[in-house]
């Protein structure tokens, strides 16, 4: 599990070891998991656990912001898992 940003109360985590596609897991009072490369080139929410709508709607917006980030930093844990 790799810490790939932290901003506005969420800790955003690629495990090294995941499943295509390539998404991320927003931690804060609960846990959701975002897809990076959603319907329309967008994110999308795949789930969420114990988070409100409003704190969901703030972890969509920051992996909205990132994206192109995380999508590199996917690329990157992933490769090097790969080689392990």
């Amino acid at each position: 599990m790799v810490t790939v940003l932290r901003a506005r109360g969420f800790r955003i985590v690629i495990f090294a070891n995941d499943h295509e596609p390539a998404h991320v897991h927003a931690f804060g009072d609960g846990e959701a998991k975002i897809n990076l490369l959603g319907a329309g080139g967008g994110v999308d929410l795949v789930w969420a656990i114990g988070l409100s709508r409003a704190d969901i709607r703030r972890a969509m917006a920051l992996v909205t912001q990132h994206r192109d980030m995380l999508l590199e930093r996917w690329s990157e844990i992933r490769d090097r898992s790969d080689r392990r």
